[in-house]
């Protein structure tokens, strides 16, 4: 079993990874969850394959275990879900010394962490993240969210789990749009931290569990300097703030998360490239490898899309942090006016 460490000063936790850990983790919840009362919350597609295992699981550790699903979908990032998940564990005679897990992808772990954040004031939160985007990503680092019509993920906490479990096993029954989702996220760390991963995504000579434990390592060690997203941090929106507009304008689930951000990651460092900012052949690196895993690179009417981004999470003012790429594996942010989103989007 491979694990890591994420050091957040007075919130330390561990990331446990292996294939076929559902099976097996028994002990590793036991102290987490031993006399305790435990709510799953999960979707409707990932609780028939994994919440009988994972209910098993926790009564093995001496838990008291309950489970609640909602449909699945970007549109289960709601208030109307949220309300109902704080509702049914409220009723369920909950204490802040109980114990919920989020098991699914992205959408389960952002809802159900913001839930986590905020049901009694903040209870115990552990993710066993399904998907490969979460597994990579959103599992780890503590930002929770639920979308509104403004805009993706605009309303939210953060607030860090206490353990994260991801079974890589669960890959193996994941539609290839949700494998293609997962892998914009980790040509992202490619390309602002790891060229080296980079190379072997190109080659595809790469084990999946080490391609995991790399993502996390890279994003844990950056929100350890940086938990509330005021500097380093930010460095993770690469393709982000072109990507959340992408969804926002064509209706979320439209296009997947990681085919938005892959759009966003070609489009600006096109331009970047274009400017003198990033080396020659960056841009068409990132565009080999988004065509090699079933990723869109371009999308029409991008400039009609980012007036968007007068909503997103990273302006103030007119001003917005973009993250561009100096060569693969080094990057960097600054903070540009507003509009030229406008121009990126026109010239590209």
């Amino acid at each position: 079993m491979l694990s890591l460490d994420v050091r957040i000063p007075k919130k330390e936790y561990k990331i446990y990874l292996q294939n076929g850990l559902y099976n097996c983790m028994g002990e590793l919840l036991e102290g987490f969850v031993k006399n305790k009362k435990v709510c799953v919350v999960s979707d409707t597609n990932v609780f028939p394959l994994y919440g009988n295992v994972v209910e098993e699981a926790v009564k093995e550790a001496g838990g008291d275990v309950f489970s609640l699903a909602v449909k699945a979908g970007e549109e289960a990032k709601s208030f109307e879900n949220l309300e109902y998940l704080c509702r049914e564990i409220i009723r369920s005679n909950f204490t802040r010394s109980d114990v919920i897990i989020a098991l699914g992808g992205g959408v389960v772990g952002d809802l159900t962490a913001f839930c986590a954040s905020v049901v009694l004031r903040g209870v115990t939160l552990i993710q066993m993240p399904t998907t490969l985007l979460s597994q990579v990503d959103s599992s780890v680092g503590g930002k929770t969210a639920v979308n509104i019509p403004e805009g993706k993920n605009l309303v939210g906490t953060f607030y860090q789990p206490k353990a994260v479990f991801i079974d890589t096993k669960t890959l193996e029954t994941l539609p290839e749009r949700e494998v293609a989702c997962g892998m914009a996220e980790v040509i992202k760390y490619g390309a602002i931290r790891d060229n080296s991963l980079a190379q072997k995504l190109l080659t595809g000579e790469y084990e999946i569990g080490e391609v995991i434990k790399t993502c996390c390592s890279i994003k844990a060690g950056i929100v350890e300097n940086d938990e509330l997203d005021k500097g380093e941090r930010m460095l993770l929106n690469f393709g982000h703030t072109l990507g959340h507009a992408v969804e926002n304008y064509t209706g979320y689930g439209t296009y997947s998360h990681g085919a938005a951000v892959a759009i966003g990651m070609c489009a600006i460092t096109k331009w970047s490239e274009n400017k003198g900012i990033t080396k020659k052949g960056t841009y068409n690196t990132i565009k080999l490898l988004c065509e090699k895993y079933n990723l869109p690179t371009q999308i029409e009417n991008l400039d009609k899309m980012t007036g968007a981004a007068m909503h997103d999470k990273k302006r103030s003012g007119n001003k917005i942090s973009i993250v561009l790429i100096k060569q693969m594996g080094e990057s960097y942010y600054e903070k540009v006016d507003v509009s030229l989103l406008n121009e990126i989007a026109r010239e590209v």
